[in-house]
């Protein structure tokens, strides 16, 4: 994995699913389209993205996180790597280079996360070696109760990591990574939309 040297800032939301990340990337893409020229470097606009991407590989993905079809824990890994370098190489790279801000909701620590209930961690650490490291991550604590209670109250289809006995393994996976990898913050989701984004506001103004 290597630094992002390209004049725009990549920034990532990731965690649990139901925590939140979406809301959340969506505030802060707004967030810093009104502050643009009060950052301390320039950039050309704010874009918002997520994983898995809306393309051919992303819906093969999709598809079988809501049991439409099915294959080995392997083969989802390498989708959605393969998923993951289309998009850096198609959408966020080329963004970057121009200066622009990329949010994203997902990135490949959702594969170390839930892959590694079934696959060895250093083998993912191994597909994915060749990607860009993002500038911020934000890792949103919410207890996996709570995700799955809004889970169930929002949507209709429960994907396949959303069921509450996993997403306790899934969490202690992120608090692992959050050690491992540097400019990762861990923010409280529990709080209102509001409050929560007052914690990642604070970061982002310091660090930008």
């Amino acid at each position: 994995m290597r630094k992002n040297t390209y004049p725009g800032k990549f920034i990532v939301f990731d965690g649990l699913d139901g925590a939140g990340q979406s809301t959340q990337a969506g505030k802060l893409k707004d967030y810093l389209d009104e502050k643009k020229q009060k950052l301390k470097f320039g950039h050309t606009g704010v874009h918002s993205t997520k994983e898995p991407t809306s393309g051919l590989i992303g819906g093969l993905i999709r598809g079988q996180l809501t049991h439409d079809w099915k294959s080995s824990p392997e083969c989802l890994q390498l989708l959605f790597t393969a998923d993951r370098a289309r998009h850096l190489e198609k959408e966020i790279m080329p963004l970057l280079e121009r200066g622009v801000i990329v949010v994203c909701d997902r990135y490949f620590f959702s594969s170390f996360a839930f892959g590694a209930l079934e696959l060895k961690q250093n083998w993912l650490f191994q597909i994915n070696q060749n990607f860009i490291l993002p500038d911020i991550t934000f890792f949103l604590k919410v207890s996996p109760k709570i995700c799955a209670e809004r889970i169930r109250r929002n949507r209709y289809e429960i994907a396949l990591f959303e069921k509450e006995e996993i997403a306790i393994k899934v969490w202690k996976n992120y608090q692992k990574l959050g050690k491992k990898f540097k400019n990762v913050y861990i923010i409280n989701g529990e709080k209102p939309v509001d409050k929560v984004f007052e914690q990642i506001k604070t970061i982002i103004d310091r660090k930008l």
